[in-house]
């Protein structure tokens, strides 16, 4: 490794995870991710920027390269950029991810029988959804 003048650059990468069997479970997650957000840019009914924002977390514990190949990419990075430099995420994945997020805490609350964790999955949802709604929505 090149040393540089950057402190950050001249220390390994403490975010990896040193489990390789963790490593392999996240280098999968991500690399379905992608697969499922790409098909997002062509398919009206799947989210893009949920599934390449999940697939950058999973790729900034388990690989490097794999994280700078996403980051660089050059029509995959803009959706996780624009999340990452605080300008938010588009008006479509915002109602995409609520969706999904809405029908399977439905679910859940239909499932489970106990009234607490009914309730629980109502404030979580709530919440979540004003954070959601409350992002930027930057022009991709």
């Amino acid at each position: 490794m090149a040393m540089t003048n950057d402190p950050h650059q001249n220390t390994p990468n403490t975010r990896l995870v040193s489990n390789s069997a963790v490593r392999l479970i996240l280098l999968a997650t991500g690399s379905i991710s992608i697969a499922l957000g790409v098909l997002g840019i062509f398919l009206p009914v799947l989210p893009t920027t949920p599934f390449l924002l999940l697939a950058a977390a999973c790729y900034v514990r388990s690989s490097e390269s794999f994280y700078a190949w996403l980051i660089s990419h050059p029509v995959l990075s803009k959706y996780i950029l624009a999340y990452l430099d605080g300008r938010g995420i588009p008006r479509k994945a915002k109602r995409y991810t609520l969706m999904t997020m809405w029908l399977t805490m439905g679910l859940s609350m239909l499932i489970v029988p106990l009234w607490q964790v009914r309730i629980l999955l109502l404030c979580t949802g709530l919440a979540v959804s004003t954070y959601i709604w409350r992002l930027p929505e930057p022009d991709l």
